[in-house]
């Protein structure tokens, strides 16, 4: 199968076809993206409409010399082209009141799936991360399909991720292209990103491009920040809900010439008093608080072709779990009551460069350098765990095309630095054992990425790179994406590719440190705690088709993905109740997800999204062949949301809506305890219901109110041996629903234009 693979990565890198073509950018008044405008020659039937960004390519020839640009609402404007040179050209609105009325009435999509790009990519904007309580954007995937979000223990409160039914780990989780959850910060790194800072998510599934690098399996998220240049003077959003968390962000730009602007971003968030609504003698969520800083700066000169960013931020983040009665100044590391505490310091500064030549505008070079700090010093009940890592990262990427601007290719270096201080002091095999696990990991790589669009319904995207790393090794790294349109408005997309990674297995699996398992390792003599690289194959289909129902706008969509393990470092929790076991696979692990969508707007402004996902993953673990735990095989998802037409004044209610519904799901093992401090083989099915309401008084002010969990699910014995935390069937991470019953939470967001 790789060696079919591989044939096809190289035959289809023959595929080219000599044809000029024109591309460019059609933007609004406000310099932003104008999807859907529609381009066409001048007395041909030659035509286009541009993408999600603006972006379009269109035949061309010296023949042509007339491109109609045209959008409901705005001037249709005729340009004079002489030569196929980039084009970027600003839109005015219309003078006729009618037509700036439709104009306001068109909205784009805030979660939308792309009919022309090769990847498998949905893209969620801002407006989407303010349809639910979106505090950060480990919260802000409950109205996407695509993600799954869990709660990864009964005492911390985070979140955790999951695509193709498989952890955040196995994902590339990328700021503005710059890999930025990692290592140390896998566990809660999402949570120290506020969503208000976010301008858009990409969620790519399957095997991501190489350009990025080599660790993505299942698939990648980038985010990208608010951009200086487009933000707004001011920006303010006050939050507070019934589990006692309040937060404030604020968004201050300025704009210093026509070249420098700047954004300092503000968050702090606390929770100030103790909560446990399902009476075990626990907090449900940690007390603790948030300061949140980054100023970020863009440079651009568009005549140079030069754009710049500078980011520098820091953050302080504080936690303290446990029981109720717990006081850390006079019970830490006593059997007085148990607790916690996680407390991390985090710090970042990276910057990103880029230069068009001006009379090449397809040709392009770009520099991405980024310095991370993070420590985590924490404890829970008498384990300890604390991990300081220091990262540099450096990507330079030279872009062009090959005879014309149908081949186009990317090609360039990276480097990667990592020094991580990691002390774990926690039982193996009985017994209370302190372990260093310092480390330092570095590599550098090179990568080729060839794409072949014929712009009309065949597109390619083949890439490879190969990597030196001092633990890992050398290593090749192919991939490949396909999209095919065998007709309107249907999308045919293929990948497949290889990903490598090395598993920093105590920072991935803290939740374990919640618990009275020993932590044992099986080494084999491998490079990373004793054990080997994972190294999985992840190969992938998808079908979308739009379609007209009832004269209203459908997508029907299905997504088939299957990972495959090479190696894959197994955490066995089906031996013992009191065990926790780290060893290489011995056997086969895959994960394959079917996912089947369909979207339907009812209205311009009321839509429904429906899916249905089923999950079928299994490892050999050392009782057998074994369902992944905490997974559920099948899962049902819908959104509605509703929004009134804008008044006058900018006036307008919105309205949104979740369900989710999981089936069971496989637990570990707990079958030799005590029969009070058992849990089932399978966990019950149970559904999750999200509501919300915002009213927008002007195009300044708004004020939104919502409920989580609106039917008060709770899990029964969310927390093993809570009556003897300090015995040996204490167990809180085997959680697969919410802890906290109903939260209601309401805010405002204010604006300076």
């Amino acid at each position: 199968m790789r060696i079919l693979f591989l044939l096809f990565l190289f035959l289809a890198g023959l595929y080219v076809q000599a044809q000029e073509t024109l591309s460019g950018q059609v933007l609004d008044e406000q310099k932003q993206p104008l999807p859907g405008a529609g381009l066409s020659w001048l007395g041909t039937t030659i035509s286009t409409a541009t993408d999600v960004e603006g972006n379009f390519t269109l035949p061309y020839s010296g023949e042509y010399k007339k491109l109609v640009v045209s959008f409901i609402g705005y001037t249709t404007d005729t340009l004079t082209v002489a030569s196929p040179e980039k084009i970027i050209h600003v839109m005015r609105p219309s003078s006729s009141n009618q037509l700036k009325e439709v104009v306001v009435d068109k909205t784009r999509k805030s979660l939308e799936r792309s009919y022309v790009k090769t990847a498998n990519v949905s893209t969620m904007s801002n407006k989407e991360l303010l349809k639910a309580a979106c505090c950060n954007i480990a919260e802000s995937f409950e109205t996407n399909p695509s993600i799954d979000v869990n709660f990864s223990d009964a005492l911390t409160g985070s979140r955790q991720i999951k695509m193709l039914g498989l952890t955040s780990p196995y994902l590339l989780i990328a700021e503005e292209n710059i890999p930025s959850v990692r290592g140390a910060s896998q566990a809660y790194g999402l949570s120290f990103v506020p969503g208000t800072w976010v301008e858009s998510i990409q969620i790519t599934k399957g095997a991501g491009p190489v350009i990025n690098g080599y660790e993505s399996i299942s698939g990648q998220i980038n985010y990208e920040l608010l951009k200086p240049v487009n933000d707004i003077p001011f920006f303010l959003n006050v939050y507070g809900s019934t589990d006692s968390r309040f937060e404030a962000n604020a968004h201050v730009n300025r704009k210093f010439s026509d070249k420098w602007s700047s954004t300092l971003f503000l968050h702090t968030n606390a929770r100030i008093a103790k909560n446990d609504m399902n009476d075990d003698g626990f907090l449900d969520n940690p007390l603790g608080q948030q300061i949140n800083v980054l100023n970020r700066w863009q440079y651009t000169d568009a005549e140079k072709g030069l754009v710049s960013f500078l980011n520098v931020r820091y953050m302080r983040d504080e936690k303290q779990t446990g029981e109720l009665d717990f006081n850390p100044d006079t019970d830490k590391f006593t059997t007085n009551n148990w607790g916690s505490e996680i407390n991390t310091d985090k710090f970042d500064a990276s910057a990103k460069l880029g230069y068009v030549w001006p009379d090449m505008p397809f040709q392009s070079i770009g520099l991405q350098t980024a310095y991370n700090w993070h420590r985590q010093e924490s404890y829970f009940g008498f384990n300890q765990y604390n991990i300081d890592q220091k990262s540099i990262y450096s990507n330079l990427i030279f872009s062009s095309i090959i005879n014309n601007t149908l081949n186009k290719f990317s090609t360039g270096l990276n480097f990667s630095y990592d020094n991580y201080d990691e002390f774990v002091n926690a039982p193996e095999n009985g017994v209370m054992l302190p372990r260093d696990y310092s480390r330092t990991d570095n590599s550098a790589g090179a990568f080729f990425e060839y794409t072949y669009d014929n712009t009309d319904n065949f597109s390619i995207v083949a890439g490879a790179r190969f990597d030196v790393h001092n633990r890992l090794g050398a290593f090749f790294t192919p991939r490949l994406h396909l999209r095919y349109n065998p007709w309107n408005k249907a999308v045919l997309r293929a990948s497949a590719g290889r990903g490598k990674r090395a598993a920093n297995i105590f920072a991935e699996n803290q939740s374990l440190f919640g618990s009275s398992r020993s932590l044992n390792i099986a080494g084999s003599g491998g490079k990373l705690y004793g054990l080997d690289p994972e190294i999985a194959w992840n190969y992938g289909v998808s079908f979308m088709q739009g379609f007209s129902l009832f004269n209203k706008n459908a997508e029907f969509i299905v997504d088939f993905y299957r990972t495959d393990f090479q190696n894959q470092v197994v955490v066995d929790l089906f031996a013992s109740p009191q065990q926790a076991n780290f060893f290489n696979l011995n056997g086969d692990s895959y994960a394959n997800s079917l996912q089947v969508e369909l979207n339907y707007e009812i209205t311009r402004h009321f839509t429904i999204r429906t899916a249905y996902k089923y999950y079928d993953i299994k490892t050999q673990y050392s009782t057998g062949m074994e369902e992944r735990p905490l997974q559920a095989k099948h899962r049902f998802f819908s959104n509605i949301a509703y929004e009134t037409h804008v008044k006058e004044g900018g006036r307008q209610w919105k309205f949104d809506f979740t369900y989710n519904w999981m089936g069971r799901q496989r637990l570990p093992y707990t079958g030799s305890n005590p029969e009070q401090y058992q849990l089932g083989e399978y966990s019950p099915s149970f559904s999750l219901m999200n509501a919300q309401v915002t009213r927008t008084f002007s195009g300044v002010f708004e004020m939104y109110a919502g409920v989580e969990n609106l039917g008060n699910y709770k899990q029964d014995k969310a927390i093993l041996g809570n009556d003897d935390p300090f015995g040996p069937y204490f167990d809180s991470s085997i959680i697969y629903a919410p802890v906290f019953g109903q939260m209601y939470y309401a805010g405002l967001r204010f604006k300076i234009k």
